[in-house]
């Protein structure tokens, strides 16, 4: 049996449900905000980055067999720490907590007035959030009927009422093109396109998607891994017209209101222009869905892959973990999680995109055992140099290598890590 038709799409909703989160609903239109006049160049940047490698990551991984066994082509042991550090990253360390603060940021700050405790408002907010996301994410064999069916089709029609205002009243034009965006918008859109973390999200992902086909009947292996592909698919190229949406929105925002802090910023500054106090509400509920959708599909990967490498933990165990400790660090608020997130997904990105790119070279890398470890090791190490700049003052000299001042420092190393991996002997991993 193959996964075909209304169940294709349902399975494909609910992948782009679980990427659809907070970094996809800020960023694109943070970036159109300030590209201004350049912004679809950078969207052609934030595409490669944010939707063509998740849709690649996926892939990848289905065809590999699991995040383990591609990373095994590395180093076992390398395997076991990149595939917890990537969970961590999109679980309860930073992404899985960014989902419930950000919903707040939109949800709750602008009903309630300048005095109000929030504080304390946000603790209650985490507390419903996180015992929500989680009565879901207790069956996750469940997710294609909850989130694919109701959640994702409301989600999406919210942005797409959204953009049809736009459309119909294009208020002031685009704004003027700003910093590293009036030179290099594609290179820029591409590194800002990091932090939606739909890359690392991607190589996690599987494991859900496999349970959530295989209870509609696919019990295959191979039929598994085709309908993980298509649905990777399907949920790409909805994530690429959401982006378009949310772009021409930011863009908009700039033009109307200039220097908008942020995404979020730029959003509600167009859905004020164009629906006044019932803009907040719409923008509300298209924040709390998305991030819902996310959160709950986070604590089920995360959840399910803990429980595979640790069972004396059952899989509810795991989930209930997840969920507290995310709530706590939800507290600490959205600006302390960003800027967390940046040098961290700085340091996993490279070894990602590197693991990803050299999968779909597989059948010709026979007999070159040493490629996988040396590209990683290079972006890797380039990686973590350049996120101790800041503390580590002698290591901005880096800055001297090419495409450095671009985010792109890593890819020379890389490819030269894997070039001398092609020249060097030696069986390759399975």
């Amino acid at each position: 049996m193959q996964l075909r038709g209304k169940n294709l799409l349902l399975v494909g909703f609910t992948l782009f449900s679980m990427f659809f989160g907070a970094g996809n609903l800020i960023f694109p239109p943070g970036i159109a905000a300030k590209a201004g006049v350049m912004t679809w160049p950078a969207v052609a940047g934030l595409a490669v980055s944010a939707v063509g490698l998740p849709v690649l990551g996926v892939v990848a991984v289905a065809r590999s067999g699991g995040l383990d066994t591609l990373g095994g082509r590395v180093h076992p042991l390398f395997a076991r720490a990149f595939t917890i550090a990537a969970y961590l990253a999109i679980g309860p360390c930073l992404a899985i907590p960014r989902t419930a603060t950000t919903s707040f940021e939109m949800a709750v700050p602008p009903f309630v007035g300048a005095e109000a405790p929030i504080s304390l408002f946000r603790l209650v907010y985490s507390l419903v959030f996180f015992a929500a996301a989680l009565w879901i994410a207790l069956r996750p064999e469940k997710l294609t009927d909850r989130l694919g069916k109701v959640l994702c089709p409301i989600l999406v029609a919210l942005i797409v009422f959204t953009f049809a205002g736009c459309l119909l009243n294009p208020l002031e034009g685009y704004g003027p093109a700003s910093g590293s965006y009036v030179t290099h918008p594609v290179i820029q859109g591409f590194v800002e396109g990091y932090q939606t973390m739909d890359t690392i999200a991607a190589l996690a992902f599987g494991i859900v998607i496999a349970v959530n086909i295989r209870a509609r009947g696919v019990e295959e292996q191979g039929a598994v891994v085709r309908g993980t592909i298509r649905a990777g698919v399907i949920a790409g190229g909805m994530l690429l017209i959401v982006y378009c949406m949310l772009a021409h929105i930011g863009a908009l925002s700039a033009g109307a209101v200039p220097d908008p802090t942020d995404g979020a910023q730029a959003l509600t500054n167009v859905v004020g222009l164009l629906f006044g106090t019932w803009g907040s509400v719409l923008l509300a509920g298209i924040f709390v869905i998305a991030c819902f959708n996310v959160c709950v599909g986070l604590i089920s990967s995360c959840g399910e892959y803990f429980c595979s490498i640790c069972p004396r933990l059952s899989y509810r165990s795991w989930a209930v973990l997840f969920a507290v400790v995310s709530m706590v660090i939800s507290n600490a608020g959205l600006t302390q999680i960003i800027s967390v997130s940046a040098p961290v997904l700085g340091i996993l990105y490279p070894m990602a995109i590197v693991l990803i790119a050299l999968s779909f070279f597989q059948r010709w890398l026979a007999g070159k055992r040493w490629v996988y470890p040396l590209g990683v090791l290079f972006a890797g190490v380039f990686s973590v140099l350049d996120a101790l700049k800041a503390v580590v003052p002698p290591l901005g000299v880096l800055d001297a290598l090419p495409l450095t001042q671009a985010g792109l420092g890593w890819l020379l190393p890389a490819g030269a890590g894997v070039v001398l991996g092609l020249l060097l002997p030696g069986r390759t991993q399975p």
